[in-house]
């Protein structure tokens, strides 16, 4: 907490700080209304404790400033003459609270830890206005395979640290659940998770987001907004995408990251932040190192720890778990299910679209398909391509899988079928298409 006290009396003030100090508050000390005004400019106060009657610029006055300048500041008055009148004008300017003079500590205490709770509470506000709304599906980690569980592992002991961390793997593979899953196990678990696609905002707009600006920056700014590094303080950025940050933010990036220190876009005034960077990419950052596009030493200062989310087709047993958890999702299906050769083929499918495109595939399934089972030809095909294409791919996948059983069978077409969860018939028929000849 970073409190000040404007009062004209030498000796309340010193009296006041002496005995915060005893309480690990930290306060600054200002004789009037515009020494106050100018420190409250030059730095980020939670608490200021306010005079109301101060020679020059008295407290109502300094109320009506800060109003206009919207400085960010939680306001308790002090006064020896309060009157009903002057109180509610002071709470209509925006004071928190106001106390009599003579006061005792214990008095004002409660109410500057209220108000301190009221700053930190803006500021999660602003933090749940800024952060994109997140479907709750989205939010759980599977981990059925090898993979997985071996990644996991290696998460939980990442979390123990505070370094940077890079997150590696193709396109929707859930590198952000797996940057939240550290977050989440980390002693920045009470903090925020802010996370930010740097692919995805503007290149003209990046910095102002990160950043923050002050009143007046640029056309538009009409004013101060704190950026999302402000706003993640004491908690985790994560920044998805780093391999497309545009090359003049990545020395700032690497600033922040080195000191805990920015400047807001037209700002003087050097913000501090305690704020844990975990960036992402599904980009080779040595390659583009060797390009030019990506600073190298920004490369070395991120990657102090590092991760790997294997695409989904290395860990198929994942596949199952992952479907029942789409369909958890859609309770108005919950009567329908995929068949075992449905989920066969899916388990040998590429997923070149990853864990984003089976979730797409289990819902575009689920509103479809006409009946209850879901079979192989009811499954969709794959974004961007016809739907020969991927059927033809699916076949193929089924062909394989068919012509494999029946040899660890030792030939008998009826235990075949018994394994591949199919009618005799069917498997009799699917083989005849083959061009393979079957015994009646």
């Amino acid at each position: 907490m970073k409190l000040l006290i404007a009062d004209d009396e030498k000796n309340i003030r010193q009296v006041l700080k002496t005995e915060l100090a005893l309480e690990q508050i930290d306060a600054d000390e200002a004789e009037d209304g515009r020494r106050a005004l100018e420190l409250l400019e030059q730095e980020e106060y939670d608490i200021l404790l306010l005079d109301l009657n101060m020679p020059g610029l008295g407290g109502i006055e300094v109320l009506k400033q800060l109003k206009t300048l919207e400085l960010p500041v939680e306001v308790i008055i002090l006064t020896a003459n309060a009157t009903i009148a002057t109180a509610v004008e002071a709470m209509k300017l925006g004071a928190y609270d106001y106390l009599t003079k003579p006061f005792r500590l214990d008095e004002l205490q409660p109410i500057i830890e209220k108000a301190y709770e009221k700053k930190k509470l803006r500021n999660e506000n602003l933090l749940l206005k800024t952060q994109l709304q997140r479907q709750t599906e989205n939010q759980v980690l599977i981990a059925e395979s090898p993979a997985m569980r071996e990644l996991l592992e290696i998460v939980r002991r990442i979390a123990q640290s505070d370094f940077p961390v890079l997150v590696t793997g193709e396109s929707g593979v859930g590198k952000e659940l797996i940057a939240a899953r550290i977050h989440r196990e980390s002693k920045r678990a009470g903090g925020p998770f802010v996370p930010i696609n740097c692919g995805a905002i503007p290149e003209n707009m990046i910095e102002s987001e990160l950043f923050g600006y002050e009143k007046g920056a640029f056309t538009g700014a009409h004013a101060r907004k704190p950026g999302l590094f402000e706003i993640a303080s004491a908690g985790t950025l994560f920044l998805d995408e780093i391999g497309e940050m545009p090359s003049g933010l990545q020395v700032k990036l690497l600033r922040v990251i080195e000191t805990g220190a920015f400047f807001r876009l037209g700002g003087t005034r050097e913000q501090k932040v305690d704020v844990r960077v975990i960036a992402a990419t599904n980009k080779d950052l040595k390659a583009e190192i060797g390009k030019g596009i990506f600073r190298q030493d920004l490369y070395y200062r991120i990657t102090a720890l590092s991760v790997h989310v294997a695409p989904l087709r290395e860990r198929p047993e994942d596949i199952p778990a992952l479907i029942a958890h789409f369909m958890r999702g859609h309770a108005a299906f919950r009567q329908k299910r995929f068949t075992d050769e449905a989920l066969r083929f899916m388990q040998g499918y590429g997923w070149p679209g990853n864990v984003r495109e089976l979730q797409n595939a289990v819902h575009r399934s689920l509103l479809l398909s006409k009946g209850d089972v879901i079979g192989p030809e009811d499954l969709p095909c794959e974004p961007g391509k016809s739907r020969p294409s991927a059927v033809t791919r699916l076949e193929d996948v089924e062909r394989e899988h068919i012509l494999r059983v029946p040899d660890s069978t030792g030939g008998q077409r009826s235990k075949a079928a018994e394994a591949l969860g199919i009618d005799p018939k069917t498997l009799y028929r699917k083989l005849a298409s083959y061009g393979i000849k079957t015994e009646a």
